[in-house]
């Protein structure tokens, strides 16, 4: 199977030599109708010789040594058909290669010029001469003729420019659907980069989160554990709070697999979210030796994983901070749930801060907490004041268990 190169290549060699053909046809069928058709005298015959050569070289120097249609080559070859069609006018027949290459040879105005000139000679031959005729038919048919094999040529010409237009316009679409494709590629290609970074910076700041959430303040809480039983006379109290900080790493380390697999938190894994905060906020009491309440409000409905997996984290950092900065003698957890929404509120009655003043770089709580309420479309807000104590929430849609 060819392909268009090689097809167009084709195209091409056969046109230059149709004009070589045309022109061998012409002479074989003058020179067989010359006793009824052409020249009488051998100076005639000669002549007729004479020009088929010359218009043969002419053709093949403009044709294959200029390599390309050129007004002069074309003016040239019209001017030798009209004179083979003088001496004989079935050299009509070779004249008709003047309308093939016309729109290539001129410019304008210029290529009907061209076409009107190959009309007359055309009709020239067709009416078995040039004038005087001998017959009014022949003067007649001679502008008759002209008009139609003019109005033909010029008919065929303008239906090969629509061709030419049109096949323009295709290629000229498929140029610009090449470079939309290429373009659409390109930014697919940058699309997948900028997904795979923000990829990237997603799950670091999920292991960020999750670290600052559990791990940290499992090792925190261990830490605190330690020192509390370092100081400490009583033995039993020693031993409690050893066995404490030993089940405080322990959980430690389940979070540290489930945070990088990324699994759903374990205090959630066999327990709804009421439940997980009753216990957290248990635990957090007997640690701490805070007076410290939960409070259902609603009805409890099973929520999605990621719902319930942000607002026990939620609740986990708010104790923690409660912890380190409040010095608070009372903390109150409540959970509400709403027909579209649930609300985690942890207030205390702590020495409380300013929310306007600059914060310390290490501070990393309250962004942690409203990173993971906005992921979710969620909202979280902070009130307190220096004495007045601090009042944390957080309101996330009421997405139920399943596929959000």
């Amino acid at each position: 199977m060819t392909s268009a190169v090689e097809h167009e290549q084709l195209w091409e060699r056969n046109l230059k030599a149709l004009p070589f053909v045309l022109l061998a046809l012409a002479t074989v069928i003058s020179v067989a109708t010359i006793p009824e058709m052409g020249p009488r005298t051998l100076g005639m015959r000669v002549t007729l010789g004479v020009l088929v050569a010359a218009t043969a070289v002419w053709m093949w120097r403009w044709m294959y040594v200029y390599g390309r249609p050129h007004p002069v080559g074309y003016v040239g070859r019209t001017l030798l058909a009209a004179a083979l069609t003088i001496v004989h006018p079935l050299f009509c027949i070779f004249a008709w290669v003047g309308f093939l290459d016309a729109f290539e040879s001129f410019r304008g105005r210029w290529r009907w010029v061209a076409m009107a000139a190959t009309s007359l000679i055309m009709a020239t031959g067709q009416t078995g001469g040039p004038p005087p005729y001998d017959s009014p038919w022949q003067s007649a048919a001679l502008p008759v003729l002209f008009v139609v094999n003019f109005g033909l040529a010029t008919l065929m010409a303008r239906y090969s420019m629509h061709l030419d237009a049109v096949s323009q316009e295709r290629a000229d679409t498929i140029v610009r659907l090449e470079h939309a494709l290429a373009e659409n590629a390109r930014l697919q290609e940058q699309l997948l980069a900028q997904s795979r970074e923000s990829g990237v910076r997603d799950e670091r700041e999920r292991l960020a989160r999750e670290i600052h959430d559990t791990i940290a303040q499992s090792l925190a809480g261990v830490v605190a554990q330690l020192q509390a039983a370092e100081g400490s006379a009583d033995a039993q109290d020693v031993r409690r709070r050893v066995a404490r900080a030993t089940e405080m790493a322990r959980t430690a380390l389940v979070e540290a697999r489930r945070s990088v697999q990324d699994l759903t938190p374990a205090e959630l894994a066999d327990a709804c979210l009421a439940d997980a905060l009753s216990t957290l906020v248990a635990s957090w009491r007997v640690d701490h030796g805070v007076e410290a309440s939960f409070v259902v409000v609603g009805d409890p409905t099973a929520l999605h994983s990621e719902v319930e997996a942000t607002l026990l984290r939620i609740a986990q950092e708010a104790l923690a901070n409660v912890a380190k900065h409040a010095s608070a003698r009372r903390v109150g957890v409540t959970l509400t749930f709403d027909e579209s929404e649930v609300i985690l509120d942890v207030r205390d009655d702590g020495s409380g801060f300013d929310p306007a003043a600059p914060r310390r770089s290490s501070s990393f709580g309250l962004g942690v907490m409203r990173d993971r309420a906005q992921r979710l479309t969620g909202t979280f807000t902070l009130e307190s004041a220096p004495g007045s104590g601090t009042a944390v929430s957080a309101s996330i849609p009421a997405l139920p268990r399943g596929p959000a």
